[in-house]
Protein backbone atom coordinates (compact mmCIF):
# COMPACT_ATOMS: atom_id res chain seq x y z
CA UNK A 1 0.00 0.00 0.00
CA UNK A 2 1.77 3.37 -0.87
CA UNK A 3 1.83 5.98 1.96
CA UNK A 4 -0.80 8.90 1.48
CA UNK A 5 0.03 12.42 1.54
CA UNK A 6 -1.95 15.35 3.07
CA UNK A 7 -2.56 19.23 2.84
CA UNK A 8 -3.01 21.68 5.16
CA UNK A 9 -3.30 25.03 4.52
CA UNK A 10 -1.51 28.73 6.81
CA UNK A 11 -3.38 31.64 6.13
CA UNK A 12 -0.88 34.16 7.11
CA UNK A 13 -3.15 37.47 8.34
CA UNK A 14 -1.56 40.85 8.87
CA UNK A 15 -2.54 43.94 10.81
CA UNK A 16 -3.14 46.72 8.73
CA UNK A 17 0.67 48.51 8.92
CA UNK A 18 1.75 45.07 7.82
CA UNK A 19 4.29 44.93 10.77
CA UNK A 20 2.73 42.13 12.74
CA UNK A 21 0.72 38.50 12.21
CA UNK A 22 -2.11 36.95 13.93
CA UNK A 23 -1.48 33.65 15.79
CA UNK A 24 -3.47 31.12 18.39
CA UNK A 25 -2.60 29.11 21.01
CA UNK A 26 -4.10 25.74 20.38
CA UNK A 27 -5.73 23.55 22.95
CA UNK A 28 -7.67 20.57 22.71
CA UNK A 29 -6.49 19.22 19.53
CA UNK A 30 -3.39 17.01 20.60
CA UNK A 31 -0.98 18.58 18.62
CA UNK A 32 1.31 20.60 19.77
CA UNK A 33 -1.52 21.98 22.67
CA UNK A 34 -0.21 25.59 24.28
CA UNK A 35 1.90 25.99 20.89
CA UNK A 36 1.30 29.20 19.62
CA UNK A 37 0.35 28.53 15.57
CA UNK A 38 -0.74 30.59 12.46
CA UNK A 39 -4.24 32.04 12.81
CA UNK A 40 -6.94 30.10 10.79
CA UNK A 41 -5.01 26.99 9.89
CA UNK A 42 -6.33 23.26 9.29
CA UNK A 43 -6.88 20.39 6.50
CA UNK A 44 -7.64 20.80 3.02
CA UNK A 45 -11.15 19.02 2.76
CA UNK A 46 -11.80 16.25 0.02
CA UNK A 47 -13.33 18.30 -2.85
CA UNK A 48 -11.78 22.15 -2.35
CA UNK A 49 -8.85 23.59 -3.36
CA UNK A 50 -6.10 25.10 -0.77
CA UNK A 51 -7.20 28.62 -1.43
CA UNK A 52 -10.92 27.43 -0.46
CA UNK A 53 -9.75 25.69 2.58
CA UNK A 54 -7.80 28.67 3.86
CA UNK A 55 -11.19 30.61 3.18
CA UNK A 56 -13.27 28.70 5.40
CA UNK A 57 -11.26 28.00 8.32
CA UNK A 58 -10.70 31.71 8.36
CA UNK A 59 -14.80 31.13 8.54
CA UNK A 60 -15.05 28.82 11.20
CA UNK A 61 -12.01 29.03 13.09
CA UNK A 62 -11.75 33.03 13.33
CA UNK A 63 -15.20 34.67 12.06
CA UNK A 64 -13.73 36.66 9.51
CA UNK A 65 -14.88 36.46 5.59
CA UNK A 66 -11.76 35.78 2.56
CA UNK A 67 -12.63 35.79 -0.75
CA UNK A 68 -10.21 33.72 -2.44
CA UNK A 69 -8.62 36.07 -5.30
CA UNK A 70 -7.45 37.91 -1.19
CA UNK A 71 -5.46 35.32 -0.91
CA UNK A 72 -1.79 34.61 -2.14
CA UNK A 73 0.43 31.80 -2.08
CA UNK A 74 3.90 32.50 -0.90
CA UNK A 75 5.60 29.43 0.68
CA UNK A 76 5.03 25.83 0.51
CA UNK A 77 6.80 23.09 2.78
CA UNK A 78 6.67 19.64 2.89
CA UNK A 79 6.86 17.79 6.00
CA UNK A 80 8.17 14.47 5.32
CA UNK A 81 7.65 13.15 8.73
CA UNK A 82 5.45 14.78 11.16
CA UNK A 83 4.54 13.98 14.62
CA UNK A 84 2.11 11.30 13.67
CA UNK A 85 4.06 9.60 11.00
CA UNK A 86 2.28 11.64 8.09
CA UNK A 87 3.62 13.36 5.18
CA UNK A 88 2.71 16.82 4.94
CA UNK A 89 2.28 19.87 2.50
CA UNK A 90 1.65 22.59 4.08
CA UNK A 91 0.69 25.52 1.84
CA UNK A 92 1.18 29.38 3.22
CA UNK A 93 -1.32 32.40 1.68
CA UNK A 94 -1.01 35.93 2.74
CA UNK A 95 -4.55 37.11 3.57
CA UNK A 96 -4.55 40.39 1.82
CA UNK A 97 -8.31 41.29 2.56
CA UNK A 98 -11.05 40.26 4.98
CA UNK A 99 -14.07 41.32 6.21
CA UNK A 100 -15.35 41.28 10.21
CA UNK A 101 -12.67 41.30 13.21
CA UNK A 102 -11.16 38.06 14.19
CA UNK A 103 -12.43 36.25 16.98
CA UNK A 104 -11.98 32.97 18.27
CA UNK A 105 -14.57 31.18 17.34
CA UNK A 106 -13.80 27.43 18.09
CA UNK A 107 -12.89 28.15 21.89
CA UNK A 108 -12.40 24.35 22.63
CA UNK A 109 -9.57 23.89 20.55
CA UNK A 110 -7.96 28.20 20.75
CA UNK A 111 -6.77 29.41 23.96
CA UNK A 112 -5.88 32.70 22.46
CA UNK A 113 -5.67 35.24 19.83
CA UNK A 114 -3.03 37.40 19.36
CA UNK A 115 -1.09 40.18 17.19
CA UNK A 116 2.66 39.23 17.01
CA UNK A 117 5.49 41.55 15.79
CA UNK A 118 7.03 39.35 12.49
CA UNK A 119 10.61 40.01 14.75
CA UNK A 120 9.20 39.05 17.94
CA UNK A 121 7.16 35.79 17.22
CA UNK A 122 6.62 33.44 20.68
CA UNK A 123 9.17 31.51 22.03
CA UNK A 124 6.33 28.80 22.24
CA UNK A 125 5.67 28.70 18.95
CA UNK A 126 5.44 25.64 16.90
CA UNK A 127 9.30 25.22 15.29
CA UNK A 128 8.24 24.06 11.69
CA UNK A 129 5.66 27.20 11.51
CA UNK A 130 8.38 29.63 13.08
CA UNK A 131 10.91 28.27 10.35
CA UNK A 132 8.32 28.67 7.37
CA UNK A 133 7.68 32.10 8.34
CA UNK A 134 11.74 32.75 8.33
CA UNK A 135 11.77 31.51 5.05
CA UNK A 136 9.22 32.69 3.21
CA UNK A 137 10.45 36.65 5.07
CA UNK A 138 13.55 36.26 2.68
CA UNK A 139 11.58 35.22 -0.59
CA UNK A 140 11.78 31.38 0.06
CA UNK A 141 8.75 29.81 -1.81
CA UNK A 142 9.89 26.22 -0.47
CA UNK A 143 11.53 24.56 2.50
CA UNK A 144 11.61 20.29 3.86
CA UNK A 145 11.01 19.45 7.34
CA UNK A 146 12.09 16.03 8.48
CA UNK A 147 10.73 16.12 11.76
Amino acid sequence: MADLSYSAVFPLIMSSDKKEILLHRRQNTGYMDGFWDTAGSGHVDAGESAQQAAARECREELGIEVATDQLEFVHVSHNIKSTDGKTYYHLYFWVHQYKNTPAIMEPEKMADLRWFPFDELPDKMISIRRRALEKLMVGERYSENFE
